[in-house]
């Protein structure tokens, strides 16, 4: 069946309204698909009648789980590759350099079921952090489920199969039945913590490195800039910024300069924004390309 208009416009009102995320016309689809399960949990017949019973009697806990229906999740080990091999080869060696007693600071922003933030994980546990340096990875995402299974860390062999090399999945994983479990050495990195980046936001450590990756293409204009101006608050002067392909600063916020590593842009704080001089890369390792 085809969603009713009206519908469609009070759940795309909600979603915006709770998370910020905008379902434009066309999108008629993937509500219908993402709440035909609610629906029938609640005993309904079809998606326009659980909306008509969520507009006359709305509960929270329904409401959330309508955005959490409707939040995209997708996401895959060491995901398009390049981000990865840039923070391999030109932040980690960066990170090291700051004073040894200090611990490096990481937030994976939207990090859905985990595979992110544990990427990282498994990049600074590969034989580069010294004796003595430690990583603290912060894991958020809207989804307290998405939540869950970061906590959990344990992964079916389907998604196990989409990005991870073997020779990772050996030495960072323990089988446990048909699952796979992220090993204790790795899960000590990551803390996870619900967070919804169009909201406000809770108490934040200064960061090394923020990766918001393909999730800004989910806003408007308006909230990508107030995010990326926050962002700017919790990264450290000399701190760096992952986007993904899609995204970009440019004609949002002119805080930050580019800097592209092996055909990857990444993103720094600049002069006059919050912070005093704009930091560098290694000309070995990068090109400047301005804001």
């Amino acid at each position: 069946m085809t969603l009713d208009p009206g519908a469609f416009a009070y759940v795309s009102s909600l979603v915006r309204r709770e998370s910020a995320i905008v379902l434009s016309p066309g999108k008629e689809y993937l509500v219908e698909s993402r709440l035909l399960p609610l629906a029938r949990e609640a005993g309904l017949p079809d998606v326009d009648a659980f909306v008509a019973r969520l507009r006359s009697t709305p509960d929270r806990a329904v409401v959330r789980a309508v955005v959490e229906a409707l939040t995209t999740n997708e996401t895959s080990w060491f995901r398009d590759g390049a981000p990865f091999e840039a923070f391999r080869k030109a932040v980690i060696p960066e990170l090291l350099e700051t004073p040894s007693h200090r611990k490096i600071n990481i937030w994976s922003a939207a990090c859905s079921s985990g595979q992110e933030a544990y990427t990282i994980a498994m990049l600074l546990a590969e034989d580069v952090l010294p004796r003595g340096r430690s990583a603290d990875i912060l894991a958020t995402d809207i989804s307290t489920e998405m939540l869950d299974r970061t906590r959990e860390a344990s992964y079916g062999q389907l998604e196990i199969g989409r990005g991870l090399p073997a020779p990772m999945l050996v030495r960072h994983f323990q089988r446990s039945g048909t699952q796979w479990r992220v090993n204790d050495q790795l899960r000590s990195m990551v803390r996870v913590q619900q967070l919804n980046l169009a909201d406000q936001w809770p108490f934040l450590p200064t960061f090394d490195v923020v990766f918001l990756r393909n999730v800004l293409i989910y806003f408007d204009t308006a909230t990508k800039r107030s995010i990326l101006q926050r962002v700017r608050q919790v990264l450290s002067p000399q701190g760096f910024l992952f986007l993904g392909g899609a995204e970009t600063t440019l004609g949002i916020d002119d805080g930050w300069t580019r800097s592209t590593v092996g055909g990857f842009t990444l993103y720094r704080p600049i002069a006059g924004g919050n912070h005093g001089t704009t930091p560098t890369l290694s000309p070995s390792l990068a090109t400047t390309t301005g804001r």
